[in-house]
């Protein structure tokens, strides 16, 4: 008896498949939809609907992830800033408000005693000024930063021309600068090459090494393509900053959390400033991976609700499928019981209703998908010129064969419970019925 039941199940799906090939078929179905047209048409008008702001929202959120992906391009993740702030607790005979620097000599102390820092780079700011940088008679308004060439390992800019500040920059106070886009197109028109030139800097000469692009749109000190970057150790003695450190930036070593090195760090410099060390203001500071954690949950979060509301609304079209595979079982009545009395087997009918239920929600699924990738494409050129947190808005071919088997179930789902309707009608009560 198994050996039998087995048999049949294996010929109804035979049938089912082979079914799914036969024109006749399909010219059934394609007489039975356009017979409904109106009807069918108000139907398949939710799973279009349904599949259009599944493929349209999908892609909004993808182009949502890559803006914020452009944003911090070349930005280290793994990184903290810090700087000083004034006290907020009174600490061996010193008041409260205290203003303190960090230095030169705390550099070296943080390394030895924070060894999970994989990159640690002291920031000067200053030099700004109106018209503080010429160059013959061209003139600009632009920010001034003193670096560590282990700065751009952590806030990374792309060389158009020349090479970034090196460490024999730093041990020698060499008197050169990387420019900024901005600073070249302002200072050096007309495509010259600023190489090897000369520009002043509230009066003191540099001689331009290279021509810096930013990666990332996260701009600390001023726009980067309106910075001049200067070697560290130049900046502290061309402009009179002593020994004086006004930012910090540290990454950590792979698998360390910056958390870690962000604590030792300011527990460090309380120490050696004597800061209490309960004093949570005194020390400011900001942790990257912290913010970008956030932004990567907030994604994820953004993208399950896109999931879950563009599968709900695919859903409640395959309702409106099955309801009108529903009202067509019962209006056919008459002709499922005919058929039924010439000799068609319950695996023909439930072919039938399957197929008809299937091609509907393929047809309107599939022509939804197609609206939706073009409406993605349209916004996705109105939005291609410039940077812009929007970017490029469109599915992958993964996300769409999955959305077309989604249709696929949902079809078949949407016909199963007419095709159980249609299999309980019985063949001479069918005939009687007017």
């Amino acid at each position: 008896m198994d050996k039998k039941n087995k048999d049949i199940n294996s010929t109804a799906s035979f049938s089912w498949f082979k079914g799914m090939f036969d024109i006749d078929r399909w010219q059934e179905i394609w007489i039975t939809i356009t017979h409904n047209k109106s009807r069918s048409i108000l139907t398949a008008f939710g799973v279009f609907w349904g599949m259009f702001m599944l493929v349209v929202m999908v892609g909004a959120g993808v182009a949502l992830q890559r803006g914020m992906s452009s944003q911090i391009k070349g930005f280290a993740t793994n990184s903290c800033f810090i700087w000083a702030d004034q006290t907020a607790l009174p600490y061996k005979g010193f008041k409260k408000g205290r203003t303190w620097n960090m230095k030169n000599e705390d550099i070296p102390i943080i390394l030895s005693k924070v060894p999970e820092i994989q990159y640690l780079a002291p920031v000067l700011f200053g030099g700004g000024g109106s018209n503080n940088v010429t160059r013959n008679d061209k003139v600009g308004s632009f920010s001034v930063k003193g670096n560590y060439p282990s700065y751009n390992k952590i806030d990374e800019s792309i060389m158009l021309k020349g090479r970034y500040i090196n460490d024999i920059d730093i041990s020698e106070k060499r008197k050169v600068c990387v420019i900024g886009e901005r600073v070249l197109e302002v200072l050096f028109p007309n495509n010259e090459d600023p190489i090897g030139k000369l520009i002043q800097v509230n009066g003191i000469y540099f001689q331009v090494i290279g021509v810096a692009q930013h990666t990332s749109d996260i701009n600390i000190g001023g726009p980067s393509e309106e910075t001049i970057v200067l070697p560290f150790s130049t900046m502290q003695q061309a402009f009179d900053q002593g020994d004086n450190i006004h930012f910090l930036a540290a990454t950590t070593k792979p698998g360390i959390k910056v958390k870690v090195i962000e604590d030792k760090i300011h527990s460090v410099l309380k120490a050696r400033h004597d800061i209490a060390p309960d004093d949570n203001k005194a020390v400011g500071g900001m942790n990257i991976e912290d913010q970008f954690t956030m932004f990567l949950y907030l994604g994820i979060g953004i993208a399950s609700l896109i999931w879950i509301v563009g599968l709900g609304t695919l859903f409640a079209g395959g309702i409106g499928v099955s309801n009108i595979m529903l009202v067509t079982v019962r209006e056919r009545t008459k002709e499922i019981g005919i058929r039924r009395a010439l000799g068609a087997t319950p695996q023909n009918i439930i072919a039938q209703i399957l197929s008809e239920s299937i091609i509907l929600t393929l047809i309107a699924g599939v022509t939804g998908l197609m609206f939706g990738v073009g409406v993605l494409a349209a916004v996705g050129t109105a939005l291609s010129h410039g940077d812009q947190f929007f970017k490029d808005p469109q599915i992958s071919f993964g996300v769409a064969v999955a959305s077309l088997f989604i249709l696929l179930i949902i079809g078949t789902l949407a016909g199963f419970i007419p095709a159980n309707r249609a299999l309980s009608i019985k063949p001479i009560e069918a005939i009687r019925e007017e």
